[in-house]
């Protein structure tokens, strides 16, 4: 396996036919999270207000597969 910098980036390369493809896709989707994490902004108080938002856009879409 090589790490190396190059500018602004991170190289990793390793030999392809030691890992499963499937292993490589979560670990790309978990480098995605870390960096958009990284660019976040929001507070804890905003996030909170998205969360209900989006519960509540949720429940009214959905509520009537529950209640009848």
């Amino acid at each position: 396996m090589v790490i190396e910098r190059q500018n602004q980036d991170i190289v990793i390369r390793f030999n392809a036919s030691l890992v499963d493809m499937e292993e490589v896709q979560k670990l790309t989707s978990y480098f995605r999270f870390l960096e958009s994490n990284a660019k976040n902004q929001g507070t804890e108080e905003e996030a909170t207000q998205l969360a209900q938002d989006v519960h509540k856009d949720w429940w009214k879409k959905n509520r009537s597969r529950f209640i009848k």
